[in-house]
């Protein structure tokens, strides 16, 4: 009937990311060259909407 498909995830490059530690069990990953301070920004700002 029905053919189940195969999961095919790819994950990310991480040599190709920047990573910017939020907390101790929060890490973001950017692409290198990006700016870590509007990441963290924009991060928070998740943060607020989600609490209202």
């Amino acid at each position: 009937m029905f053919e189940k498909k195969p999961h095919d995830y790819k994950t990310p490059d991480l040599t190709k990311l920047q990573e910017v530690i939020i907390d101790v069990k929060t890490r973001l990953y950017i692409p290198i060259g990006a700016d870590p301070k509007e990441a963290r920004s924009r991060y928070y700002s998740r943060l607020e909407v989600k609490k209202l």
